[in-house]
């Protein structure tokens, strides 16, 4: 019996990386029974048969699972965002920055296109970049994306980690993967066939090893929701509320209505985004409205 990690799941099949090798694995019968679904990023146990084939054994316990992309035991995530083309959306982003506070994972925004603004628009995105820094964001902002400093920067800070590439549909995920990893020069839906594992033509999530980091590189999105969190939770999702929250005059201060609330008087005061404030009462507003899903 051996231990690694699934490393792509593709129909019915698990590539599993362990001791430097891959195997192709299978899920046991009764996985679907106990409606156990493996995914890309679990810790397994598995057994070979004949030459690195085999069989799934056990899904070990999962530390965190994103379901869009799906994948376990996430470290960090590069939010992929675009400058332009798509045009740059603030409340995209800040849905994903609260899903991935949720499950624990480190969020870095990856800022692409930037090269494609003009002055005007590229100083007002700079001023928004800049305060998600302050968030306590690591963000990369730059006049040109790729530029060597920022994709060395970017490489150390995940190295050793399993990282996933998320972003808008078009927002240049697989661009950054082959900036960093420029031996691949692969478009989106030939990074299967890099992995050598045969000729699928559906492709789910990759986990590829870019200067020691596993990064999952995945499909885009054209909406993202995920509120499956009450609204007492989701202040705590927003950093710079979570900060505040002690100095509110009412415990478990929503920062809606209530007097004397922190947050609030920060963004009279301009010290929070006010972007961020309002996606957080619409993220409230939202959470309400799911009625079935809503705990009071």
């Amino acid at each position: 019996m051996k231990t690694g990690i699934i490393q792509q799941s593709l129909s019915g099949f698990y590539d599993v990386l362990a001791d430097g090798e891959i195997y192709r694995t299978r899920g046991r019968g009764n996985f679907r029974a106990k409606r156990i679904k493996p995914v890309v990023g679990d810790r397994v146990e598995f057994s070979i048969t004949a030459g690195n084939d085999g069989y799934l054994l056990k899904v070990l316990d999962r530390r965190n699972q994103l379901v869009r992309p799906p994948i376990a035991n996430v470290d960090a995530a590069v939010v992929v965002t675009a400058a332009t083309q798509p045009t740059f959306s603030a409340n995209l982003l800040d849905r994903q920055l609260v899903g991935l506070e949720e499950q624990g994972i480190t969020p870095v925004i990856f800022f692409s296109k930037v090269d494609l603004l003009r002055e005007t628009e590229l100083a007002q995105l700079q001023t928004v970049a800049d305060g998600y820094r302050q968030v306590g964001y690591q963000v990369f902002f730059n006049r040109d994306p790729f530029a060597p400093d920022q994709l060395a920067a970017l490489k150390s800070l995940l190295k050793g980690k399993i990282v996933t590439m998320m972003g808008q549909t078009g927002a240049g995920k697989s661009t950054l993967l082959n900036h960093l990893a420029p031996e691949l020069n692969l478009a989106t839906g030939e990074i299967s066939q890099a992995l050598k594992r045969g000729r699928h033509t559906t492709r789910k999530v990759s986990l590829l090893n870019v200067d020691g980091a596993l990064i999952a590189d995945t499909p885009g999105f054209s909406s993202y929701e995920t509120f499956t969190m009450t609204v007492e939770e989701l202040p705590q999702l927003f950093p710079e509320m979570r900060r505040l929250a002690p100095e509110c005059k009412f415990r478990g201060c929503l920062h809606l209505k209530e007097p004397h609330c922190a947050v609030k008087d920060a963004l009279e005061h301009g010290i929070i985004m006010k972007s961020r404030y309002d996606d957080y009462v619409q993220f409230h507003d939202i959470i309400v409205n799911q009625k079935p899903n809503y705990k009071k």
